[in-house]
């Protein structure tokens, strides 16, 4: 059950980061962005969790905005399992969860 719960949280937590660079990455290369090809790895990685976000937001919601319900959802996912590791990990005892 642990090694489910760190990959779930690993999945996340690469996530969450591919969504931060390709935030910082869209400010700092402005208009230019969609011909940088960083860009589009980072666009790659995150486009499965845009579109799953899609699927469950309402239909009055941009499709501009699916990337920031993306985030917001694996943001509050992330607390959620770490939160079931932290029980996992003392139900079971902290030498087996190292």
């Amino acid at each position: 059950m642990l090694t489910l719960i760190l990959i779930v949280k690993l999945v996340c937590e690469i996530a969450l980061l591919s969504f931060l660079g390709r935030a910082m990455l869209a400010m700092l290369a402005g208009e230019r962005r969609q011909s940088n090809p960083f860009y589009a790895i980072l666009c790659m990685l995150t486009q499965p969790f845009v579109r799953a976000a899609g699927w469950v937001t309402p239909s009055f919601v941009l499709t501009k905005h699916h990337p920031f319900v993306a985030f917001c959802v694996l943001c509050v996912l992330w607390i959620l399992v770490t939160l079931f590791k932290i029980k996992q990990c003392l139900q079971v005892g902290l030498e087996h969860c190292r």
